[in-house]
């Protein structure tokens, strides 16, 4: 059954047929050859029961909310402001990439949104000022990763509403890793272009008066953080409840920013049910995949199979770690973790390990993911918004910042209380 599922995905992914379709099918599949029973019957409330959850309101709301900010400039001018601060490091403008991807990412929730958005500003600087375009790619790239990690984030949503896990206590156990792993692509950025000066651009220095003034464009940003994570740690709103007052703030700050048009809250909203009906599909189609598959007993299958490898704690988060890796060559992101969470987590947490820490270190290979061929969809978005050049670029740029991934992935095995420390001194 393992390798039915395994290459029956491979090869409807590999006819471009979409995620959420492919997992429905893969479970028809499974009902039909390897269940004595009508599973297929149990379809309609698979379907409802999988959707009707509270805490799933929250994903179209932050999509929302980082549609609002992309239209109405907000994230142009972000950029501006950032680029008057970090450009004095070796690298320059790269370091932009890195610091907007990291403050978009702390009101975005999404990493698709978060890479699309710097690409689209960054790109024609890059162009202008004649720097490296792998280094400069790459950077946006692995900088967009960051939207699923650092709060609020629609991933560690979903994995909060699989596990039934605390999202706060996810949100607040991602924040630390998501900054490190943000000083870590700065880090790697220096090192490279001290060794290689010609990737890194000019490095330009601005009179104290301008950095100082471009801090006011950063206050909006930093406004809609404190108050959507500062609701939620009050005790004030749920995140689905603090989700909703965020896009209400957006529409604020869009209105003071820009003004408010008719079309660019039909644009908004448009593009806010693409992604989330996108979303929901491999959320319902995953959720009657993982019916099936556990009713035709493969949680048994593969539990088996793992404890007869005889495998001490550590050894088994190793093998799991390369599971994630070479899963995340080939398939989405989301389909990933909603396909593998009921299966793996419940092997993970019966090692003694707890969710929240593995919830984090799931995210830092998601990202991973992200950022790899050939499904790696961050580098398609910052191709599709090169608009010139070749693929290979874009793979070649993020090489560096996948080696900080798998640091981080480490520092997190050896140190748990990376990511278990702020959630425990919340408690």
């Amino acid at each position: 059954m393992i390798a039915y599922v395994s290459v029956g995905l491979l090869a409807l992914l590999s006819l471009s047929i979409p995620v959420g379709i492919v997992l429905f099918l893969l479970g028809f599949g499974v009902d039909t050859f390897f269940s004595p029973f009508p599973l297929i019957k149990g379809l309609g409330q698979m379907v409802w029961s999988s959707s009707n959850s509270a805490t799933l309101i929250a994903i179209p709301f932050f999509v929302l909310l980082g549609e609002i900010l992309v239209r109405s400039g907000v994230a142009a001018r972000t950029y501006e402001a950032l680029d008057r601060w970090v450009s004095w490091l070796p690298g320059g403008l790269v370091h932009a990439n890195v610091a907007t991807s990291t403050m978009f990412s702390a009101i975005s929730g999404s990493s698709v949104a978060t890479a699309a958005t710097v690409a689209t500003v960054a790109m024609p600087q890059a162009e202008r000022l004649g720097y490296d375009p792998k280094l400069f790619s790459g950077a946006i790239a692995a900088g967009g990763t960051l939207g699923i990690m650092i709060p609020p984030s629609i991933n560690l949503i979903v994995y909060g509403f699989l596990t039934q896990s605390s999202i706060p206590q996810l949100f607040l156990a991602g924040l630390l890793p998501g900054i490190l792993l943000a000083v870590g692509f700065i880090v790697i950025t220096v090192i490279i272009c001290l060794v290689r000066p010609d990737l890194g651009g000019e490095r330009r220095i601005f009179p104290l008066s301008q950095m100082l003034g471009a801090l006011v464009h950063l206050l909006p940003i930093i406004f809609l953080f404190t108050m959507i994570i500062g609701t939620i740690y009050k005790g004030w709103a749920t995140p689905t409840e603090a989700a909703a007052v965020g896009v209400a703030v957006a529409f604020v700050i869009a209105g003071f920013a820009s003004g408010i048009s008719f079309k660019m809250i039909s644009d908004s909203l448009l593009g806010t049910i693409k992604v989330t009906s996108m979303i929901m599909l491999v959320v319902i189609g995953a959720s009657f995949l993982n019916f099936t598959l556990s009713s035709a007993g493969l949680g048994r299958e593969l539990k088996e199979f793992l404890e007869g490898l005889g495998l001490s704690p550590l050894a088994f988060i190793l093998v799991v770690v390369m599971i994630y890796v070479v899963l995340g060559f080939f398939i989405e992101t989301l389909s990933l973790m909603v396909v593998t969470i009921p299966i793996i987590v419940p092997l993970v947490v019966a090692q003694g390990y707890d969710p929240i820490w593995f919830g984090i270190l799931m995210i830092v290979l998601i990202e991973m993911a992200l950022i790899t061929p050939p499904v790696g969809l961050n580098l398609y978005v910052v191709q599709g918004a090169r608009k010139s050049g070749k693929m290979s670029d874009v793979m070649i740029g993020s090489i560096p910042f996948v080696c900080v991934m798998l640091i981080m992935a480490a520092a997190l095995i050896a140190f748990p209380q990376l990511a278990l420390y702020l959630p425990g001194a919340l408690n």
